[in-house]
């Protein structure tokens, strides 16, 4: 045991540490619950009645030395310094923080709108089947937008493809849910269109839906100019043009008054001073059916519109590719949006 303590009492004042790890180590190895120190203390219980006071005696000699040289290690930390040179009340330097991109920015706001009047998000597959994307919203066999110039399609027979709009969306909502319902589907949609400043093979859309006992066409209008108010102003106005869509009849072509020309006339408007920004209608009755919804019952509405649409003439841009192309000079311009 004497022979013991005087080899463990050697290494600790050979112990010379240089860093912060080393001390930490050596603290550990000596002083830890499992440490040497801890374990003569346990060996110490089977030493002879005479030897007792004099080992014991080593034994706290040699604990005192181990934290003895554990403090002298503040004299290693003192030899750190810190450069005289650096102001350590400067401010540092400000960093470049990124911001929400634009069209993430509108279509918060657009969800922010609807859900304040009671509409709830439902959200969907961007990989769809035929059926929920085409057959059950009316669309008949021969449309143009089943073509594969107008669609992107993954494999026919059966034919899975990359949905077109997120009215895909609102057909598995109603499979699920009975009336009333009152949802809006954001999302990507795609469509084999060529690249230009009013046109995109990605873009986003929101599309909205409602269904209860005795909705009518007047309801819908005056959600939309809700809408419309509430984003673009309440100096803005709206005008309906008649239209046609599989999945609605009557349909219209919803237009709001251009903010970039204050409605004089642009290029952007082609110069009608109103700028075409979502499609919507009465759901059709066959629709309704298609999903189990009795059409004998209920009615509703629906209406679809293109983020991107929104945004340019919400925040006057002319071109919807600068949406896509990630160039900061114009992400920057978005910086102080929440």
């Amino acid at each position: 045991m004497k022979q013991k303590i005087s080899q463990i009492t050697k290494e600790v004042d050979s112990f010379q540490p240089k860093s912060l790890e080393e001390i930490a180590v050596f603290r550990l190895k000596y002083l830890a619950k499992n440490g040497i120190l801890n374990a003569l203390f346990n060996d110490f219980k089977n030493v002879s009645e005479t030897e007792k006071k004099e080992i014991g005696q080593a034994i706290n000699n040699l604990k005192i030395k181990i934290k003895e040289k554990i403090s002298a290690f503040s004299e290693i930390k003192k030899q750190i310094k810190t450069p005289t040179n650096f102001d350590l009340s400067k401010p540092t330097k400000k960093n470049n923080l990124g911001s929400r991109h634009p069209l993430s920015l509108v279509e918060s706001e657009i969800v922010r709108v609807f859900s304040s009047i009671g509409f709830n998000i439902s959200e969907g597959p961007e990989i769809e089947d035929d059926w929920h994307n085409f057959t059950a919203l009316n669309t008949p066999k021969e449309h143009p937008a089943r073509d594969m110039q107008d669609t992107f399609f993954i494999q026919t027979d059966p034919d899975i493809l990359l949905r077109s709009h997120t009215s895909s969306v609102q057909v598995r909502y109603m499979q699920n849910n009975q009336p009333p319902i009152r949802i809006i589907s954001p999302g990507r949609v795609y469509r084999n269109e060529a690249i230009s400043a009013r046109a995109h093979c990605l873009f986003h859309q929101v599309e909205g839906l409602y269904i209860d006992t005795n909705v009518t066409f007047a309801d819908l209008k005056q959600t939309l100019l809700f809408f419309a108010k509430e984003l673009f102003g309440e100096k803005s106005k709206i005008r309906l043009r008649p239209s046609y869509f599989p999945f609605t009849e009557p349909s219209a072509e919803v237009d709001v008054s251009c903010n970039i020309c204050s409605g004089k006339g642009c290029p952007v408007c082609k110069h009608t001073g109103y700028l075409e920004i979502l499609g919507c209608g009465m759901i059709d009755p066959n629709v309704l059916d298609n999903c189990g919804i009795d059409s004998k019952k209920y009615t509703g509405y629906a209406f679809g519109m293109g983020i991107e649409r929104i945004a340019m003439l919400k925040y006057r841009v002319n071109d919807l590719r600068l949406f896509y192309e990630n160039d900061v000079r114009f992400l920057n311009q978005f910086s102080s949006e929440i």
